[in-house]
């Protein structure tokens, strides 16, 4: 009777054991059947969420001055989607009030887009992909949070206007501007960069030789390149409200009226601030041969 018992009880055990085993793997089972219904139904959820997106996106699509144009205002959009990538054809883009934080990189992929337009948002980088837009001809992001600049802009080649004002903390532009001095930028005519952080420009700047617009007007400039008396199409500039180290005077117009159309802080201000430190460096020199 006690083998008897053994025996029954040796069974009863690996019963039990066999039991418990195969409830464990049933419970896996149904674990990896509901993960696995789970990530269908996300995948069909995203793809549905992809479609909505480029429903809303068509219908922001304009007609303006016989350019296709994406545009956007005063609306949430923080990101931009993925299925924007679906409308490459576009030719320029317009963005404003919407709290967008980032630029896509695949921004790269619109190879036409003509005028770029993120004004009055949150953007805090440009992507290096933005080289990539070999026609665009307007970039604006002003009214923004950048704090520099990719040297891959250079590789916008056709670039005619770029508008970086009001980003307060972009101050280091001026190191990236070394970049465009292989005159890829040709073309390059206007700058707006008010009220930002810039404390010095580079010798390099008198590279961009078709520069005719160049707004400072607002920032943290101590003095005035000695090399912008080189740039000779320089029309209109503005260096108003920076703390220049010289204080220059300009002389009394003979005519009133000219005096009144007279820009204080403009090409001649600059002219006349780059005699008035070319004057102090070469006294500087003359008083250090002296000692010498």
């Amino acid at each position: 009777m006690k083998a008897l018992a053994v025996c029954v009880g040796t069974v009863g055990a690996a019963k039990a054991l066999w039991e418990g085993r195969i409830q464990q793997l049933t419970e896996e089972r149904e674990r990896d059947e509901k993960r696995s219904g789970r990530k269908a139904l996300k995948g069909v959820t995203v793809v549905w969420q992809e479609r909505i997106n480029m429903a809303r996106l068509k219908e922001k699509v304009v007609n303006a001055e016989g350019r296709i144009v994406l545009k956007i205002e005063n609306e949430a959009w923080k990101s931009l989607p993925n299925a924007l990538q679906q409308m490459s054809y576009l030719q320029e883009w317009q963005i404003h009030r919407t709290g967008l934080e980032s630029i896509p990189r695949f921004v790269g992929v619109f190879d036409n887009l003509l005028v770029l337009d993120l004004s009055r948002n949150s953007v805090r980088e440009i992507p290096k992909e933005i080289g990539q837009l070999t026609k665009l001809q307007e970039l604006y992001i002003s009214y923004n949070r950048l704090q520099q600049i990719p040297h891959e802009l250079a590789g916008c080649k056709n670039l005619e206007k770029l508008d970086l004002s009001v980003n307060r903390e972009l101050c280091d532009l001026p190191e990236q501007l070394s970049n465009f001095s292989n005159e890829r930028m040709e073309k390059l005519h206007t700058i707006w960069l008010q009220r930002n952080g810039i404390t010095h420009l580079p010798e390099t700047i008198s590279k961009l030789k078709n520069l005719s617009t160049l707004v400072l007007t607002s920032n943290k400039l101590q003095k005035i390149p000695v090399c912008m008396e080189e740039m000779f199409n320089l029309r209109f500039v503005n260096l108003r409200d920076n703390p220049l180290r010289l204080k220059v005077t300009l002389s009394e117009c003979a005519n009133p009226e000219e005096e009144e159309d007279r820009e204080l802080f403009g090409i001649e201000f600059m002219q006349a601030y780059i005699q008035e430190l070319k004057k102090q460096y070469s006294n500087l020199h003359l008083n250090t041969v002296s000692s010498n």
